[in-house]
């Protein structure tokens, strides 16, 4: 599922798995109730100078949703329309994996390993920053191969997160598979590594670097959210208004 660490006022929350099967980090339903609560713990230790890593075991950040999860409700009910209904529910469940990341109180970094695809290049476009590997891994946006329309909270952060009309037609009328370079040049990613270990390392910089502006986290929150405002409102994040504390 995953795990947390804390060293300091930074956390890392790692997707584990220990068979090559789990570390597709496929995004079922018990993986993003883990991620979730694992969230929600940082929020509730969060201080002014804290920030967020998420990184990733093996070749995937993360590889979408849980299809064959899907399948099988369906197999197991003897109806397409239970699966069909089951992969709802995911899409609907994975909408707090997006709130929370939008409205945590820090700032936060994906560390991409490897491949990022469909909700996964969701679950990494959801932070501020994203870092990647050159080495192994593409951004891809699947939907269209598989046959599937977009989730209307995925097309508001596509639109929100990658600028130009070309890049957006590459990643989602085209279904290309993005290396680390062109998602550089598509304004996907920040910076490309030629290794894990340097990503993870770039990372880690850019975390401490961040956390010494010791910024007020729920002033943090309100910015971003307010960059967003057609996402957040799709799931259903209100704007609260925050005022330093020494008046």
């Amino acid at each position: 599922m995953c795990t947390l660490e804390k060293r300091g006022d930074l956390f890392l929350l790692t997707l584990t798995g220990d068979t090559k099967k789990d570390q597709e980090h496929r995004l079922s339903p018990q993986l993003i109730s883990s991620i979730r609560c694992a969230l929600a713990e940082v929020k509730s230790q969060a201080v002014n100078g804290s920030a967020l890593i998420t990184l990733a075991q093996g070749r995937f950040f993360s590889n979408g949703f849980d299809l064959r999860h899907a399948q099988a409700v369906g197999v197991k009910s003897g109806s397409s329309q239970a699966a069909v209904a089951e992969l709802l529910r995911m899409v609907d469940l994975f909408k707090g994996v997006v709130a929370d990341l939008l409205s945590l109180p820090m700032p936060t970094i994906a560390a991409v390993n490897g491949h990022a695809a469909a909700a996964g290049l969701i679950l990494a476009m959801s932070h501020d920053y994203v870092m990647m590997t050159s080495s192994r891994g593409v951004m891809y946006m699947s939907e269209l191969d598989i046959g599937m329309t977009l989730p209307d909270y995925f097309t508001a952060l596509i639109r929100a997160k990658v600028g130009s009309a070309g890049a957006r037609r590459e990643l989602v009328l085209l279904a290309a598979k993005v290396g680390a370079a062109r998602a550089v040049e598509m304004g996907i990613v920040d910076s490309a590594h030629s290794s894990v270990e340097e990503v993870v390392d770039a990372a880690l910089r850019m975390a401490e670097e961040l956390g010494k502006r010791r910024w007020r986290g729920e002033a943090y929150a309100e910015i971003r959210k307010s960059l967003y405002p057609e996402v957040c409102g799709l799931l259903g994040l209100k704007d609260v208004t925050v005022v330093p504390s020494k008046l």
